[in-house]
C-alpha cells in the first residue's frame, strides 16, 4: 500500500476474498497489509488502513498487489523494490491495480508481460515502456503477473483468480454476493466504451473520434476522417459542431495536446519524443499549441508535477 491509493480498487481486491471464505466455509484466503511503516494510510479519499507488518520484515507471500495513487509513475521506493524482486525469485505472483503497473514496470518486473493499468494513463504507460505489452482490458492475467485498471476491474480480476484457485461455482457465487454480473469473457473484458467516456452519443461524430484516438501519432486529416465516414466535410463539421461545439480539427488537436500533456506527468520521455508521438513532426510548434490550450509550456507543465 502507498499513500493516495484508490479505496475503491483496494476493497474490490479484499472484499471478494473475504466473500469467498464465507461462501465456501473454509480459511481458503488471508491477507495483509503491507507498508513502510506502522503509520496509517490515506487513500486518495481520506480514509486510512492501517499496516499489518513492513517490508522491511521481509514478509512472504503467495500474491502480491501493489495499490498505489496517481504518483505511481514517479514513485520512488527501492526498499520495496529490493523486496518485490525478492519475492518474485522465490515464487510469489506479482500484481497492481489502478496505476501501479507504472511502478512495477520502472522497476523491469514487467518486462515480457500482459498488463493493462487504468485506461488515462494507457497511452503514456505505453510510449514510455516498449517491453511490456499493453492490453486494453479491464484486466490481464499473464503466467504470474495480473493487473487490473483498478475499481470494478479489480474485481472481475479477483474473481478470475478465485476460479482459478477453486472453481467456477465460487467465483460466481462470489459475483452473486455482491450484485455483479457473471465472469466476463475475455472479449468482455474491455475498458469503458468510447461513448460512456467522452459522452459522445452521435454515431459519426463517435465513429471518427475512434478514428482520432487510434491515429494520433500520424494524425489524419480532417478530410480522410470525413472520407472513411461516406460524408462530406462540412457534414462532418456540422455533426461535430452539433454535438461538441467545436470543430474536428479543434477537437483531434485538443485530444492531441491532452495526450501530450500526459506524457509529460506520466513519463521521462524528451519532449521532442513526444512532440512526435503526438504527430508534432516540429517541437516548437508542438510547444506553442501547448501554450495556446493550457497556457503553459511543456517545461512548465513538466515541473509543476
Amino acid at each position: 500500500m502507498f499513500p493516495s491509493f484508490p479505496m475503491m480498487a483496494f476493497s474490490a481486491l479484499v472484499e471478494p476474498l473475504r466473500a469467498a471464505n464465507i461462501l465456501a466455509k473454509r480459511n481458503i484466503y488471508k491477507w495483509t497489509v503491507i507498508g513502510r511503516t506502522f503509520d496509517p494510510i490515506s487513500a486518495s479519499g481520506g480514509l486510512q488502513v492501517e499496516p499489518d507488518c513492513l517490508f522491511s520484515d521481509n514478509p512472504e507471500f503467495d500474491r502480491v498487489v501493489v495499490c498505489s495513487g496517481g504518483d505511481a509513475d514517479r514513485l520512488s521506493a527501492p526498499e520495496e523494490i529490493r523486496w518485490l524482486r525478492g519475492i518474485v525469485r522465490q515464487g510469489s505472483e506479482l500484481g497492481a491495480v489502478a496505476d501501479g503497473a507504472f511502478f512495477l514496470a520502472r522497476a523491469g518486473l514487467l518486462d515480457g508481460y500482459r498488463c493493462t493499468l487504468h485506461w488515462t494513463s494507457q497511452p503514456a504507460f505505453a510510449e514510455a515502456f516498449p517491453k511490456v505489452k499493453l492490453e486494453r482490458s479491464l484486466y490481464v492475467i499473464d503466467r504470474s503477473r495480473f493487473t487490473a485498471l483498478g475499481g470494478i476491474g479489480s474485481l472481475d480480476m479477483q474473481l478470475a483468480l478465485i476460479e482459478s484457485d477453486v472453481d467456477a461455482w465460487l467465483a460466481h457465487a462470489v459475483a452473486d454476493w455482491f450484485a455483479h454480473s457473471v465472469l466476463r469473457a475475455p472479449d468482455q473484458r474491455r475498458p469503458m466504451p468510447l461513448n460512456l467516456r467522452t459522452g459522445i452519443r452521435d454515431r459519426l461524430v463517435l465513429n471518427a473520434v475512434a478514428d482520432m484516438e487510434a491515429q494520433q501519432e500520424e494524425p489524419l486529416p480532417i478530410a480522410s476522417i470525413a472520407a472513411r465516414q461516406g460524408v462530406s466535410v462540412d457534414t462532418l463539421e456540422r455533426a461535430f459542431r452539433a454535438e461538441l461545439g467545436t470543430s474536428p480539427g479543434r477537437y483531434q488537436r485538443r485530444m492531441r495536446l491532452r495526450q501530450g500533456r500526459a506524457l509529460l506527468e506520466h513519463s521521462q520521455m524528451l519532449i521532442r519524443d513526444i512532440a512526435q508521438a503526438c504527430g508534432y513532426g516540429d517541437q516548437a510548434a508542438f510547444s506553442r499549441a501547448f501554450r495556446s490550450e493550457f497556457g503553459l509550456t511543456p517545461i512548465e507543465a513538466r515541473t509543476q508535477i
